[in-house]
């Protein structure tokens, strides 16, 4: 797995690095097919932004949350990005349950 953490209008400090290391944690370990994540910080006038995208096979899942605190800001990321893959992992697994109920009536 690849993880780019990058920053526009702001130093990406190792305390700033480690925080996000340590929420995105939580969701590698709910999806372990992640090949790819790639973090962008950035700070416009008073607003923080933290934009992540995320890279399964198949798809690219990609959040962004703005706030005051770019803490904060980080916070909301990841729990948006948690919601998010969780829901992609239901659908792959609602997927692979309709597959063999499916085989299952024709046999």
């Amino acid at each position: 797995m690849n993880l780019q953490i990058s920053g526009h209008h702001v130093e990406v400090t190792p305390a700033l690095r480690g925080y996000v290391e340590n929420k995105l944690e939580p969701v590698i370990h709910h999806f372990e097919r992640v090949t790819g994540i790639s973090v962008i910080l950035s700070v416009d006038k008073l607003k923080q932004k933290a934009e992540v995208t995320v890279q399964v096979p198949g798809r690219n899942i990609f959040v962004e949350s703005i706030d005051n605190d770019l803490y904060a800001a980080i916070d909301s990321m990841c729990d948006k990005l948690d919601r998010q893959v969780q829901k992609h992992k239901q659908k792959i697994s609602n997927h692979r349950r309709g597959d063999k109920v499916a085989t299952h009536l024709v046999d």
